[in-house]
């Protein structure tokens, strides 16, 4: 496939065409073609590889929340923060960056390691069970340390170090206090799904 553009629409028109051959197991060698640094080219291929399951992860898969009316930090650049942090390290983790202890934790339960923001502190949470409480300020450098950590020693040997009860208790504090403050439907879900159904 070559569509030989400048990244964002490039990729995703090569990865539309790469990905839809590859799911129906057509080919054994791809190659991106972006008017970019070749590198960002073999970056692309790995990371379809790794996301589509037909290669071993190497690196960090970095998810993030969209952010919404609930996040309590700039979710955008914490998560851009973390993935310039974790760069190129072989570390085969997803890492999630959450903008609120609300949903993050629930949303993002399945990654090995994430941080939800919660009252200008961070709440690290790996496989979706709370472990620490570090401040606003460090928690990308938190979630590095631990996500080597993990790599290193296991998910479990990271749990069994900490006193999860006592984050966990830290964590349902911050949410109660947001939940008090904004309420179940921060982003006025239901008024917009009525105006929705009267526009249709």
């Amino acid at each position: 496939m070559a569509e030989a553009g400048l990244p964002p629409a490039g990729l995703v028109k090569a990865t539309a065409g790469i990905a839809t051959l590859l799911a129906e197991g057509i080919g054994d060698t791809i190659r991106y073609s972006l008017t970019a640094d070749p590198v960002e080219e073999a970056r692309a291929g790995r990371q379809l590889l790794e996301a589509m399951g037909l290669r071993e992860r190497k690196n960090v898969d970095l998810i993030a929340c969209p952010s919404c009316g609930r996040a309590e930090i700039d979710v955008i650049d914490v998560a851009r923060r973390a993935n310039e942090a974790f760069g190129d390290r072989e570390i085969p983790l997803q890492v999630a960056v959450m903008g609120c202890v609300v949903n993050g934790p629930g949303e993002a339960r399945d990654a090995d390691i994430g941080i939800a923001a919660g009252n200008k502190r961070g709440h690290l949470f790996v496989k979706g069970r709370n472990v620490a409480v570090v401040p606003e300020a460090d928690m990308v450098e938190a979630l590095v340390e631990w996500a080597e950590f993990i790599a290193e020693h296991g998910a479990e040997a990271a749990v069994a170090r900490v006193d999860t009860e006592k984050a966990a208790r830290e964590a349902e504090k911050d949410r109660a206090r947001l939940l008090a403050e904004q309420g179940d439907d921060v982003n006025a879900s239901e008024q917009r799904v009525d105006l929705i159904s009267k526009l249709s």
